[in-house]
């Protein structure tokens, strides 16, 4: 594990990515405009790297609600298309 590493080996900014997606957010643009604030991302970055992390066996191990939730949201997107 590398410095900043959390105990199932997640960076950071890994760690914030699962921070936010646990936080509601009040209205439209809302979590954008958190997502360029607190973590310094452009939306669409974000959501590559939040893509990705939901893939991520640890990032299961840190956060199953979270994870899980997310996985289930873009599986029935996916099954729409």
């Amino acid at each position: 594990m590398g410095a900043g590493d959390g105990p199932v080996g997640l960076g950071t900014r890994e760690r914030d990515i699962l921070a936010l997606e646990r936080r509601g957010f009040p209205g439209p643009g809302a979590k954008e405009r958190a997502i360029r604030e607190e973590l310094g991302l452009a939306p669409v970055r974000y959501y590559q790297l939040l893509n990705a992390l939901l893939d991520d066996p640890r990032a299961l191990a840190l956060d199953p609600v979270t994870v899980n939730r997310l996985r289930r949201v873009r599986d029935a997107r996916r099954a729409e298309r």
